[in-house]
């Protein structure tokens, strides 16, 4: 294409509050765009989603970063990246990434799932629990954040005293702010957590509990079992995949809400809509933006434009879900919407795993707030809340209030 890249501005806080009128008029001049985003490298968005879902499933293009041919790209990745998410699903292709999947799958079951729901309810009753005398509270910090790093803590079999320490790694790796991380912190953490996890796997193999490590450890297929590498990419892949993504999807259900108190009211009387809303809010502002990234193998011609070997492809899923051509009147929040495949979660061999647990932790932490949170609102007025700038999005702090003393869990 002849057009110059555009930039995405990350160091805007306009931006960053708001992407939808830029991501609106990048997909209104073409399918694919050229366009400079974190690092200031090069990516090709695709902007629309048909484009989108056929990409997902398109196997030129690859989820090996080592397919990429711009050298920046593999400087700027930090330790963790390089030693870790390489040897994980996210970043491996066939037949790597079905070997790794199916073992996965045998630990990481919908029943083992399905069995966390009382917890997660238990969980959720003693953090409202904590704030509902006061009348306000920072959900974001109180509520949002606590509730999947206990949960994904008590799934891997992190004891409690370890879990602020895994949290504090976990941030320092993952949280962006406007300018980026000092790579010294973010390589301290890595060795920090992945010493963690090398002797936590270790007390796993000679005592397995009744959690998700453990099966991982145990789990086999014709004599296959994850290598150690695998074991410590896997955990540290589920803790992205279970905390921080959560964290963004309560934070920003919830911020929907309160900027649309028509939607508010209508889940309020219709609490059988909340599934329906989990999926309007992964549509409507999901917790990765702009979207995933992917590696051209060769030459791919996408809706008309050839998008060179080695170039990194950027399936701009918070683009593509407000695409008109797919989902009517995409600006709008609708939690009544059906038909709502968004591409939140990804398509293809590496949809996300985690869905039906963080649709899961979603349900039950937004419908229980609504219920023992009388008349949540905003404490500040939406222009003054902050949002967390880079791929993974959701609002950095949610103060709100509400009735003091609601009901009892």
């Amino acid at each position: 294409m002849s057009e110059r890249p555009v930039p995405l501005p990350y160091a805007d806080p306009g931006f960053v509050a708001d992407p939808f009128p830029l991501y609106r008029r990048l997909r209104e001049d073409g399918p694919v765009r050229r366009a400079v985003i974190a690092g200031g490298l090069d990516a090709w968005l695709v902007t629309r989603y048909e484009d989108g879902l056929a990409a997902l499933s398109d196997p030129r293009l690859s989820s090996d970063v080592r397919d990429a041919t711009d050298p920046r790209l593999a400087g700027q990745l930090p330790a963790f990246e390089r030693e870790s998410l390489m040897s994980s699903m996210l970043r491996s292709d066939p037949p790597d990434h079905t070997r790794l999947r199916r073992l996965v799958s045998k630990a990481f079951t919908a029943r083992r799932v399905a069995m966390l729901r009382p917890r997660i309810q238990e969980i959720t009753d003693r953090l409202l629990d904590a704030v509902v005398p006061a009348g306000r509270a920072e959900l974001v910090a109180d509520f949002a954040l606590p509730l999947p790093v206990t949960v994904i803590s008590e799934l891997l079999g992190v004891p409690v005293d370890d879990r602020h320490d895994f949290q504090r790694w976990t941030d320092a790796m993952l949280v962006r702010g406007e300018r980026m991380p000092d790579p010294a912190v973010v390589n301290e953490a890595w060795q920090r957590m992945r010493a963690y996890l090398t002797a936590h796997l270790g007390a796993k193999r000679a005592r397995p509990g009744d959690d998700l490590l453990s099966a991982l450890i145990s789990a086999h297929d014709e004599e296959q079992r994850l290598s150690h590498d695998e074991l410590i990419a896997m955990t540290f892949l589920l803790l992205v995949a279970g905390y921080i993504t959560t964290v963004n999807l309560i934070g920003s259900g919830i911020t929907a809400l309160l900027t649309h108190p028509d939607q508010l009211a209508l889940l309020r009387d219709r609490p059988e809509l909340l599934p329906d809303a989990i999926e309007e809010f992964l549509r409507y502002d999901g917790p990765v933006s702009p979207g995933i990234a992917r590696f051209a193998r060769e030459d791919v011609e996408i809706a008309g434009v050839t998008v060179p070997r080695g170039a990194t492809v950027l399936i701009a899923s918070a683009i593509a879900d407000r695409d008109p051509a797919r989902f009517p009147d995409p600006d709008r929040l609708d939690i009544t919407r059906r038909d709502n495949g968004h591409l939140a979660f990804g398509h293809g061999i590496h949809y996300c795993l985690g869905a039906p647990l963080a649709r899961l932790e979603g349900q039950i932490a937004i419908g229980t707030a609504l219920r023992r949170l009388p008349d949540l609102a905003l404490a500040v007025p939406p222009a003054e809340l902050t949002w967390r700038p880079g791929g993974l999005r959701g609002p950095a702090r949610l103060p709100v209030t509400f009735a003091a003393g609601g009901p009892a869990a």
